[in-house]
């Protein structure tokens, strides 16, 4: 299974997000941990952020707020 990651660039565009907003969530645990790519480099997986997208219209959806 081939794996698609994203950069943070990608990652900002898709969830609206901002850089700040992203790592909080993360440090929080309610947002994707990233994956090292290196020393200084980081990623995504995009299947991840896709069900963190999924789960963020589900319970939006729920509580009736869309």
């Amino acid at each position: 299974m081939a794996h698609k990651i994203l950069r943070l660039p990608a990652v900002i565009e898709l969830t609206g997000l901002s850089r700040s907003s992203i790592y909080l969530r993360m440090k929080n645990q309610i947002f994707p941990q990233s994956i090292s790519l290196g020393d200084r480099a980081v990623g995504w997986l995009e299947e991840d952020i896709n069900q963190w997208l999924e789960r963020c219209i589900v319970a939006s959806k729920s509580r009736g707020l869309v």
